[in-house]
C-alpha cells in the first residue's frame, strides 16, 4: 500500500488558499466517466457518502481559524494499493471502492489522528475523500485509488495538524506531539493486511522498500537474508503441503481399493487369471472300468 504526501505547488497542490482547485480537479474524472455511463464516485467523509465538491470547499476553506495568510489550510494524500492488494479487496469496480473507503475510515483516518500523539481520534480528523479508477502512466488495469483533502486544523477549528512537520513524538518546544510518517505508513499497512486477511510477503512491505531504499550496506544485507530465509521457510511450507496432499490422495485411493466387492483374482490380472469356476463345471471326473484279470491258459 502507497501512501504519499504530494508537496505544496503553485498549481493543483498549491494549499495556502482555497481548497476549490484540487476539489475540481479531483471531479475531472466523473464528468468522462457519466458521459460514457461509468459508475462514479461522489466525495466521502467518515460518515457520509455521495457528498457534492460545494460542501467539500465550504468545510475545508472555513475551517482556518488563527492561520495566517501563507500558511497551509489543508494537505493533499495519495493511497494508492497495488494490483494484488486490489484483488483482496473486491472484485468489481464497485466492490473495490466499499472496500476503500472501509479502509479510509476504520485504518488510514484513525492511525492519521493516533499519530500526532495529542489523543485525537478519527473523528476529530476533518477530511474529504474521493476515489480515482484511472491512474495517468499506469500499465495496471486495477487501478483504483483514493486522493484525501485533509484540513490543517482539527474539527473544532482550534488544534493545528501537519504531518508534514520533521518533529516526531515531541514532549516539549514549539510543536508538540509531532507525526511520525514512518509509522503512519507500517500501522497503515499492518491494518490493511488485518482487515483484508491479506498474506503480504516480505518483498511487499513498506519495511523492506524503505530499507532496501534508504537504509545502510549493513541493513541492506540483513535484510536481503532475511528474504532468503523466507523464501527458503515459505518453499519447505509448498513441499509439506504438496507431500500432505499426496499422502491424502494415496490414503483415499488405497481405502477405495480395499472397499471394492470380492470379483476374484481376474479383476485384478485381467485375462491372466483362468476362470475356475467354468473349469470346474466342464470337468467330470472319469469312471473308471472293472478290469477283470485274464485267465491262464489251460496245460
Amino acid at each position: 500500500m502507497n501512501i504519499d504526501f504530494p508537496p505544496p505547488s503553485k498549481g493543483t497542490y498549491n494549499n495556502a488558499g482555497s481548497s476549490r482547485r484540487l476539489a475540481s480537479y479531483l471531479e475531472h474524472e466523473d464528468m468522462e466517466h457519466m458521459e460514457q455511463g461509468i459508475y462514479t464516485e461522489g466525495f466521502f467523509n467518515l460518515t457520509e457518502e455521495n457528498l457534492y465538491k460545494s460542501q467539500v470547499v465550504r468545510d475545508i476553506d472555513s475551517n482556518k481559524a488563527q492561520l495566517l495568510k501563507m500558511d497551509a489550510k489543508f494537505y493533499p494524500i495519495h493511497v494508492s494499493p497495488s494490483e494484488k492488494e486490489l484483488k483482496a479487496m473486491g472484485n468489481t469496480e464497485q466492490e473495490q471502492a466499499e472496500a476503500m473507503k472501509r479502509y479510509i475510515r476504520e485504518v488510514v483516518i484513525p492511525e492519521y489522528a493516533k499519530n500526532f500523539n495529542k489523543g485525537l481520534l478519527a473523528e476529530d480528523i476533518k477530511f474529504y475523500g474521493k476515489i480515482h479508477f484511472d491512474r495517468d502512466r499506469s500499465d495496471n488495469k486495477n487501478n483504483m485509488h483514493c486522493h484525501l483533502i485533509v484540513s490543517r486544523k482539527d474539527q473544532s477549528n482550534k488544534i493545528k495538524l501537519s504531518p508534514l512537520t520533521n518533529h516526531k513524538n515531541t514532549k516539549k518546544g514549539s510543536v508538540m506531539g509531532g507525526f511520525d510518517r514512518t509509522n503512519l505508513f507500517q500501522n497503515a499497512e499492518k491494518g490493511f493486511d488485518k482487515l483484508f486477511n491479506y498474506d503480504r510477503q516480505l518483498t511487499e512491505s513498506f519495511e523492506y522498500y524503505n530499507t532496501m531504499k534508504n537504509g545502510s550496506i549493513t541493513d541492506q544485507l540483513k535484510m536481503q537474508e532475511r528474504q532468503l530465509t523466507h523464501e527458503k521457510e515459505n518453499n519447505f511450507a509448498n513441499s509439506q503441503t504438496f507431500n500432505t496432499a499426496n499422502i491424502q490422495s494415496v490414503n483415499q485411493e488405497n481405502k477405495e481399493n480395499v472397499n471394492l466387492p470380492n470379483l476374484g483374482l481376474s479383476s485384478t490380472l485381467g485375462l491372466f487369471t483362468p476362470d475356475v469356476s467354468n473349469q470346474d463345471k466342464e470337468q467330470v471326473p472319469m469312471k473308471r472300468k472293472n478290469i477283470k484279470p485274464k485267465r491262464g491258459l489251460k496245460k
